[in-house]
């Protein structure tokens, strides 16, 4: 679908394995008339770049970053200033979450237009549906612009932007492994803003790391903040499941569900394995179906098969 094209941003075709950087880092670099193939990741080079690898590569290249809680309002404003903005949206298959590039909007039939890395694509989501899971995300949104441009951004995004990058790099550090970084930095972020859900979800997930019962109130706090926070409620369905509160870990991965049937297929598995635990097998079976429908690329298909017909004796 074609969108009205004065609201509609002209972004460059990116092959995925041109550039160590994340996608829509490279993207947004290159639509910018910046050359990316410059740009490469040597930290951490035995894993995919996490994103603020990548956003710290754009500002090494007199790049400004932006984070903040945003809105559809926002998004319109920026497109029509001729900026594309990053969000983190709701993953598919094993995927938790993921990131998007909004290209435009198209207010006559009502839809959001993001960027594929294919010739003459467009993605295009109902704007109804757009809200509803970026909203699961708390509405984070990340803007990559050229430095002598800060200016065209407000000044509740400049103030609040401190929060939410704390969060990004917390997060980066928890994905290496450095808990103690990361929980540093995220109580930063809360002392800074304590309405950001996001730090409070993502503190909930280092405590539950280190098997610390302080992540139940951190995964609280987020979804009293955000009600539709489905990471947090998948936190504690997590905790619950690793500390063997089976009642607790199947009642927080049903909400979780409820919130986003499609989101996550291994969500299902560890419902299911709660489910075993609490004698309720035709229902564990139904919940292995679906982890194998929504996880095409499962690892251990060939197992959860075995399960099954176990089930079905």
């Amino acid at each position: 679908m074609q969108g009205n094209l004065s609201h509609d941003l002209n972004l460059p075709l990116i092959e995925q394995n041109i550039s160590s950087l994340p996608l829509v880092i490279a993207v947004v670099m290159k639509y910018w008339g910046e050359d990316i193939i410059h740009f490469q990741n040597n930290k951490n080079h035995h894993k995919s770049p996490n994103i603020f690898d990548g956003i710290e590569f754009a500002e090494k290249s007199n790049f400004f970053s932006c984070f903040s809680k945003s809105s559809i309002r926002d998004l319109k404003k920026k497109i029509d200033q001729g900026i594309p903005t990053i969000v983190i949206f709701p993953g598919l298959y094993d995927l938790p979450q993921h990131a998007l590039i909004i290209s435009g909007y198209d207010d006559t039939e009502k839809r959001i237009l993001t960027y594929i890395p294919q010739p003459d694509t467009t993605g295009s989501i109902p704007e109804s549906k757009f809200c509803a899971e970026w909203n699961q995300e708390d509405n984070i949104a990340i803007i990559i612009i050229p430095t002598d441009m800060k200016n065209l951004l407000s000044k509740d995004e400049l103030e609040i932007t401190r929060s939410y990058r704390l969060c990004f790099e917390a997060e980066r550090d928890f994905s290496y492994g450095n808990l103690e970084s990361s929980i540093k930095k995220i109580t930063e972020s809360v002392n800074f803003n304590k309405n950001n859900a996001f730090a409070w979800s993502l503190l909930g997930s280092c405590y539950s790391e280190m098997n610390n019962r302080e992540c139940i109130n951190c995964f609280t706090q987020a979804i009293k903040l955000n009600s539709n926070y489905f990471l947090a409620f998948r936190g504690l369905g997590n905790f619950y499941l690793k500390t063997k509160d089976y009642q607790n870990a199947e009642k927080y991965y049903s909400q979780a569900i409820d919130i986003n049937p499609n989101r996550y297929g291994p969500i299902y598995k560890n419902r299911a394995f709660s489910r075993l635990h609490l004698n309720r097998n035709q229902d564990a079976k139904q919940d292995l179906i679906f982890y194998l429908e929504k996880t095409p690329n499962a690892q251990d298909r060939e197992h959860i098969n075995e399960a099954l017909k176990s089930l079905s004796i």
